[in-house]
């Protein structure tokens, strides 16, 4: 049964690496698990759905308004970016460069189409990692 639980698990993260959903760092993030903490991996993962999904609220919410604090955006979208970059989530650390360039132009627009790229490319991962 966990063998088999195992595989499946090494399955699913296989595919996320041939999707594009992550990078080695998610590798090295594994090395870090061992027999004194096994559900490391899956807590670090869980924290980053969680802080996550907070952190796209709240730049939902600065650019629902009339006047974006375009600064504020970008320190939201920082913190994305170094969580996706420490547990190795290639699409969402990607789509955050993105979004910092639209960030630093200024743009709503961009900001916008970028956060629904965003939050396609988070949920996809956390969906897969959390069903």
């Amino acid at each position: 049964m966990v063998a088999a639980k195992s595989n499946q698990l090494s399955t699913l993260v296989s595919n996320m690496f041939a999707a594009g959903l992550l990078d080695d760092q998610f590798r090295q993030l594994e090395m870090l698990q061992d027999e004194g903490n096994p559900d490391f991996v899956a807590n670090v993962v869980m924290l980053f759905c969680e802080e996550g999904e907070r952190i796209i609220g709240e730049l939902a919410k600065e650019l629902d308004q009339p006047c974006v604090d375009y600064g504020k955006v970008d320190t939201f979208v920082d913190q994305l970016w170094g969580s996706s970059l420490y547990v190795g989530a290639q699409r969402v650390k990607n789509t955050c460069i993105q979004f910092h360039e639209c960030c630093q132009e200024k743009s709503k627009v961009g900001c916008l189409k970028t956060l629904d790229y965003l939050r396609n490319d988070f949920y996809d991962l956390c969906s897969m990692f959390i069903p």
